[in-house]
């Protein structure tokens, strides 16, 4: 089978504070420096969606863009958009940094799209960092 790759952007601007609860608050500035600050601070992520399948004979599709749209802005942006990440309940026992994240959208969105194999997840914090994950 061959197969054809389709990828979306996606924009959601969210706060984060980088602190463990494993670490003394000394190490927790060490760590994560100006990223500890206790009121936290925030991106405007843009998130990549990459999924994978056959081209549909009828519709000359991967997936149909609003199909992808509906189910990133349902499962993901209306969850994530304009919050902190440290009141999610995917982030209790986690610290929220960008890589973590990026592994929960596509834990999240592997098992909600239809009919499609999520390649992967690139999360984009700033113009210089950017994260991926390929699934387990």
């Amino acid at each position: 089978m061959e197969t054809a790759y389709f990828g979306r952007r996606y924009m959601l601007s969210a706060s984060h504070r980088l602190h463990s609860e494993a670490l003394s608050d000394d190490a927790n500035r060490a760590t994560f420096g100006k990223c500890n600050n206790p009121h936290g601070h925030g991106h405007n992520y843009v998130i990549e969606v990459l999924v994978g399948g056959p081209v549909d004979a009828e519709t000359g599709m991967v997936m149909n863009m609003a199909t992808l749209d509906g189910v990133v802005q349902t499962s993901i942006l209306q969850r994530f958009d304009h919050t902190n990440l440290n009141f999610d309940p995917l982030f209790v026992n986690r610290v929220p940094t960008t890589e973590n994240l990026c592994r929960e959208v596509y834990s999240v969105l592997k098992f909600v799209l239809p009919t499609v194999k999520l390649e992967h997840v690139r999360v984009e914090e700033t113009e210089n960092n950017f994260f991926q994950f390929y699934g387990e």
